[in-house]
């Protein structure tokens, strides 16, 4: 079950951290409910390992680190993408 909760907790981390994100690039793309998932996922490990655990925790995952990692990689991902469509 614990599994499952950090699905639906990375996908909501994910969502948020790529409307956060486009609000700061001005670019209001959607990427998709795997992507959300994957930003949130990876996001989170990104900033936990940056920044620690501190702050409210959900699914084993500090949200507001977990947020500000996913911010980070869904900005540097989209950089990457739009550069390469250039």
């Amino acid at each position: 079950m614990g599994f499952i909760w950090a699905l639906i907790v990375g996908a909501i981390i994910g969502a948020l951290a790529g409307a956060l994100a486009g609000a700061i690039t001005n670019n209001g793309q959607s990427m998709g409910w795997i992507a959300n998932i994957v930003a949130g996922l990876v996001g989170s490990a990104i900033g936990q390992g940056l920044l620690g655990s501190w702050g409210p925790s959900l699914a084993g995952m500090a949200i507001i680190p977990s947020l500000i990692g996913a911010i980070i990689l869904v900005l540097v991902v989209s950089w990457f993408v739009r550069k390469g469509n250039r």
